[in-house]
């Protein structure tokens, strides 16, 4: 572990911190501590930042309720940048935005980036605004059960695939399950979040049972 005291701050005692969302890995918010803000949010497990324009510590959600649960901090390979990945709840961005990172200045037209939340957003965007033509529409027009069907459809096709032991098959089936998963879970109102704090929750429970057998 680096001591905070081994951190190499810059001319005005600070050192930048890149806020993430330690489940989505999304990036929330670029902000600044000095050696009192990390330490307080070291102690407090939130975070703390200091205010470069009314030069005081603020802590993030203290009026807003918007709070930064610490999860990990991680120095770069300078030590003169940290990664601070936290639990939030709430809009990390003063305009009421998820991420201050919402505003697109270019993008490729060849290389696009994809992520589980994105797609989740396209299919929340498909069962509100149901654009006519698209597959997903027709899936969420049809009903809870059509949805269904067609997950235990793709189920039976991951498992086909995988006795063949066919990789190619298999991971093409597997994408088409997790779509139709998703779009079950777009049409319960079940979210990534609630499925990523489900499985955390087996995770420390493993964590527990494996340290429990090897005492």
């Amino acid at each position: 572990m680096v001591n905070i005291d081994e951190l190499k701050y810059d001319e005005k005692g600070l050192i930048p911190a890149i806020v993430v969302d330690s489940r989505s890995k999304r990036v929330l918010t670029l902000a600044y501590m000095n050696r009192e803000s990390l330490a307080l949010t070291l102690k407090e497990e939130r975070t703390v930042f200091w205010s470069r324009s009314r030069q005081e510590l603020w802590r993030k959600g203290e009026t807003s309720g918007n709070v930064q649960h610490l999860v990990s901090v991680t120095a770069d390979c300078d030590r003169d940048a940290l990664v601070v990945e936290v639990e939030p709840d709430g809009p990390a961005c003063h305009l009421g935005g998820v991420s201050c990172f919402e505003f697109p200045v270019w993008q490729s037209e060849t290389r696009q980036s994809f992520s589980a939340d994105g797609l989740m957003d396209l299919l929340a965007g498909r069962k509100r605004d149901k654009p006519e033509g698209s597959y997903t529409t027709y899936l969420f027009e049809k009903g809870l059960d059509k949805i269904l069907k067609k997950v235990g459809e793709e189920a039976t096709e991951v498992i086909i695939a995988g006795k063949a032991e066919d990789k190619r098959e298999t991971v093409y089936e597997i994408a088409d399950l997790a779509y139709h998963v998703m779009v079950l879970m777009t049409e319960a109102g079940i979210t990534l979040d609630d499925v990523r704090a489900e499985l955390a929750s087996r995770h420390v429970i493993d964590h527990k049972v494996k340290q429990e057998k090897m005492t």
